[in-house]
């Protein structure tokens, strides 16, 4: 089964396809695991935006500093964007947003008005090509490489804005480099032994027959989301009455949400996403070690930098204009 969450990054790239340097790529429980990995207590949601508010900071500071200007965006633009990466279900965010269509809207209309986005559009190829070097670093500089459990390398430039900045809150930019690529990893690994587990698809047939019981004819969850999401099938959107068709997505999803708890397939998913999810980090626990350990001294700089800003010029966090590692959890 594929992987299909809701939650999508909403920082805005200006100039991302100069700027991406990623190169393309039975049940066990876990045995006794490393009572540091599981006891670990991680981030809170404050700590959390303190890191972002800091490492944007340091950045926007950087990029002033060779000419650059860059805006103040929120982290969480659209705080009601949610991730469902087996089945919706939640009946009350299904009735509000059907499948996301709603969302999907109001992220264009983010893209089309992003002020870096503008911003950078509007300078001189040459003034938008030091950008992106000043950003994210030279291409002669140095390399660091980092190879994901799924198999894939990820790279990126020891150098520029990002790199400077992330080096000032976690001191070791090559371990924070890999110990974050391998963690962000993580859920989608996590994910498709889920989907591959006999009690899942057991708990997907059952979700099926209740959402036939109701005169709606999909074998899986991800089959009414593709089709209600399908960015590709334009044609046949502008040729369907929107307020109808609107109708319709909401319908299916409540159902979706309503039929994942009579079936039982939203406790199943958790149950077994719990279970893969500590196996996972027992597995690579030394990368969940370091990246909590990197992390909490990392906030204790953050204050630091964010309070010597409140001291001088208060500005607020950015976004970057790219993303240089996996994505997070």
């Amino acid at each position: 089964m594929r992987r299909h969450g809701f939650h999508r990054h909403t920082a805005l790239a200006a100039i991302t396809v100069a700027a991406t340097f990623a190169a393309v790529s039975c049940e066990v429980s876990p045995s006794s695991p490393d009572p540091s990995t599981s006891a670990a207590r991680p981030l809170t949601e404050p700590e959390r935006q303190l890191l972002y508010d800091a490492e944007q900071q340091l950045t926007r500071s950087c990029m002033a500093a060779h000419g650059f200007r860059m805006r103040p965006v929120p982290r969480r633009p659209l705080p009601e964007d949610r991730d469902f990466p087996y089945v919706i279900d939640d009946v009350r965010w299904a009735a509000r947003h059907g499948y996301g269509s709603d969302l999907e809207a109001r992220r264009e209309q983010l893209r089309a008005t992003d002020p870096n986005l503008r911003y950078f559009a509007g300078l001189p190829e040459a003034d938008r090509q030091r950008a992106v070097a000043v950003y994210n670093g030279a291409q002669s500089a140095d390399r660091l490489e980092v190879r994901a459990p799924n198999g894939m390398t990820v790279g990126r430039i020891d150098d520029g804005c990002t790199a400077q900045a992330q080096t000032r809150l976690y001191g070791d930019l090559a371990k924070w480099f890999h110990a974050d690529v391998v963690i962000g990893a993580l859920p989608p690994l996590r994910q498709q032994k889920v989907a591959a587990d006999g009690e899942f698809k057991a708990a997907v047939k059952k979700w099926s027959a209740c959402m036939r019981d109701r005169g709606m004819n999909y074998t899986d969850p991800y089959q009414p989301r593709d089709a209600f999401n399908d960015n590709d099938n334009a044609k046949a959107k502008a040729t369907t009455d929107t307020t109808a068709r609107r109708r319709r997505e909401i319908r299916t999803a409540i159902a979706e949400a309503e039929c994942a708890h009579d079936s039982g397939l939203s406790t199943t998913a958790r149950r077994l996403d719990r279970r893969y999810d500590a196996q996972l980090r027992n597995q690579y626990r030394a990368e969940v070690r370091s990246k909590l350990r990197l992390e909490r001294a990392a906030v204790q700089r953050a204050r630091a930098v964010l309070t010597a800003d409140d001291r001088s010029t208060p500005s607020p966090s950015t976004s970057p204009l790219t993303s240089t590692s996996t994505s997070k959890e």
